[in-house]
């Protein structure tokens, strides 16, 4: 054991997307700031920023069927869709910084252009989809959807997924070639090595035992050593908790009050990888579906083209899992360990208004090979099992709190918690996570650092183009933004993929 006195301005917990991308913030904004990085495993992002545990899909609300609800009057609330779309804006127009200000050298590393679609089978659901669509393509934010129920363009758009069909119930599609596909593992990983060049301190294979606060309001951090066990003390000013689905143990640690009363609920996921490359050349598009009766909203099924190391995948999922583990390298313990007095009854209410969610859960778990070749078929008719492999993705932990809608709430999103004087934050919860992790980083540094807001405010403003503006009351400048963003990321949709497919036609 060593005794060693470690002090730095800030401590990120956890090598993943949102550590990478608020330590990229404050490196720009306050370039002698000293950094430290604290993360367990051997690398950046290999838990849910891992490109295999998430479905890559910049969710920006084009495709994704839960953030437009249908309301009693038969209207659709779009209001969330906006948001989650305006936000991912802003992770793009930060990336197209770091790629103009050659932060990053090749945006193709991490983002490349994949159209978004939906999907909906039954008479019922595609009348709620040409509703979504209309109250979407009337948006600025949207522009450029189409909307078809012709099996012909259907043919056009999804050839696989139209090929031995059977026709018997309406069917219907949106499609918009503005969608995107990231390898948030592989951005993750340039943030860090452009970090590395900054001087930040980035520790591998060290765990946070302990977090507490000092006298002086500062926090001290006891580190360990993974192999060596030796432990550290780091004492920071500012830390930041982004430990993915570890991050509400190390909260409890901390004993600020803003983090009593929170539980949370892990959630796993597993995913369906195609491995024959001829039936991989015949899909280019992420279609999203509707999500069954009950299922959690990070169930909604898709069949995704991903590119991941410069190779093009195709997978089907997610289906939904239970493991008490809070990280997919957790303890089986997490669940039971995160239950403390003051969540207790949070915990118990939780337990007794989601019975349903869990026995979805198990019956998800108990699923054989084939009844998930079944739900495949629904998008892939003729999928045939030998063709296709399980993969178990990352782990996600939904928050439980007690709202206005009840005790022992379920909260499905991301929630920065803080302590009241700014000093400490931690990030809890899962979708649309890492798609929007500019904007959530930009929450952190408002609520914690609001004396240095007005000074940073110029070179944020740099950074973030609409930081502080409307986008949907300023088209003109969604328009003028979108058009340099798509050309500094090199996303004109136009451009081949690498199996030489462009808008789903094969090149001779």
């Amino acid at each position: 054991m060593s005794n060693r006195q470690t002090k730095t301005d800030v401590i990120l917990i956890g090598a993943g997307i949102m550590s990478a991308t608020l330590g990229s913030l404050l490196k720009e904004l306050v370039p002698d700031w000293e950094i430290t990085v604290v993360e367990r495993l051997a690398n950046a992002a290999e838990e849910s920023s891992n490109e295999w545990n998430n479905a890559g899909t910049g969710h920006s609300a084009l495709c994704e069927l839960n953030y437009t609800v249908e309301q009693p009057d038969g209207s659709i609330d779009i209001s969330k869709a906006i948001k989650v779309n305006e936000e991912y804006q802003v992770s793009k127009q930060f990336w197209s910084y770091l790629v103009n200000s050659n932060l990053i050298s090749n945006p193709r590393d991490f983002i490349v252009p994949v159209p978004h679609m939906s999907f909906v089978q039954g008479e019922q659901d595609v009348t709620f989809l040409k509703k979504r669509f209309e109250a979407l393509s009337n948006n600025p934010l949207f522009q450029g959807m189409e909307f078809s129920h012709d099996p012909e363009k259907l043919m056009e758009w999804i050839p696989l997924m139209m090929k031995d069909r059977t026709l018997n119930r309406p069917i219907a599609a949106t499609r918009i070639a503005s969608g995107t596909d990231v390898n948030f593992g592989a951005l993750t990983r340039l943030l860090f090595a452009h970090l590395k060049t900054k001087n930040v301190d980035i520790k591998f294979k060290h765990n946070v035992d302990d977090i507490k606060r000092t006298s002086d309001g500062s926090w001290e951090l006891k580190v360990r050593d993974v192999d060596s066990g030796t432990v550290e003390c780091h004492t920071a000013k500012f830390v930041f908790i982004g430990g993915g689905g570890g991050s509400l143990h190390l909260l409890q640690k901390s004993g600020i009050s803003e983090g009593k009363g929170i539980g949370g609920f892990p959630v796993s996921g597993l995913f369906m990888v195609c491995k024959n490359p001829d039936i991989v050349a015949k899909h280019h598009a992420k279609v999203y579906g509707k999500a069954s009766v009950g299922a959690p909203p990070m169930s909604v099924p898709h069949l995704d083209t991903r590119f991941i190391g410069k190779k093009e995948s195709l997978l089907f999922g997610p289906f939904a899992g239970f493991s008490p583990k809070f990280l997919k390298f957790g303890s089986m313990f997490d669940l039971l360990t995160s239950i403390k007095t003051h969540n207790l009854v949070t915990m118990i209410a939780a337990g007794v208004k989601n019975i349903s969610l869990t026995t979805y859960l198990i019956k998800q778990v108990m699923l054989s090979k084939e009844k998930r070749m079944e739900a495949l078929r629904e998008f892939v008719p003729n999928a045939k099992s030998e063709d296709w492999d399980l993969l178990v993705a990352g782990q996600r932990v939904q928050i439980i709190k007690d709202t206005a809608a009840g005790k022992g709430t379920l909260q499905f999103g991301t929630e920065v918690i803080s302590a009241a004087d700014g000093s400490i934050a931690a990030l809890l919860g899962a979708s649309p996570g890492a798609s929007t992790a500019v904007s959530v980083m930009l929450e952190v540094i408002k609520k914690c650092f609001p004396q240095h807001i007005k000074e940073w405010e110029p070179k944020i403003k740099e950074m973030i183009p609409t930081y502080g503006v409307s986008q949907l009351t300023n088209p003109d400048l969604i328009n003028e933004i979108h058009t340099s963003t798509a050309r500094s990321l090199d996303l004109n949709e136009n451009l081949p993929s690498p199996n030489g497919i462009i808008n789903n036609e094969v090149l001779i």
